[in-house]
């Protein structure tokens, strides 16, 4: 894996057309730097670099100010405050239960419950 050099992001493979070839360069969506890849190849690179993409969500400090998770009643160990914000990650195998994680609206410290 590797980073932009101007702007921190990122690099990902991207498929250039330089006549009848590909090329892959490790490029930046952010700032548009463009670095030399692995060199050309053939025309099917492009379902396997399209698909390289994932998604992942963060929940930000500022969306944690605003209030709008579910809460429950339960204790906190910290500061034995009884309500808690609550949201669920999967942070293992697909076949696996998610992982609880649970955040005090009193002192603001979060633990987790693996269900």
């Amino acid at each position: 894996m590797e980073f932009c050099p101007e702007c921190g992001s990122r690099l990902t493979l991207k498929k250039v057309q330089v006549g009848e070839d590909f090329e892959v360069v490790l490029a930046c969506s952010k700032c548009d730097y463009k670095k030399q890849g692995p060199g050309k190849v053939g025309p099917k690179v492009n379902e396997r670099i399209n698909n390289t993409k994932k998604s992942v969500t963060v929940i930000s400090k500022e969306d944690q100010k605003m209030n709008t998770l579910p809460t429950l009643k339960v204790e906190c160990p910290k500061c034995g405050n009884n309500l808690v914000y609550v949201w669920q990650v999967q942070t293992r195998g697909g076949d696996e239960s998610s992982t609880q994680f649970m955040r005090c609206t009193k002192c603001g410290h979060t633990f987790r419950e693996y269900t």
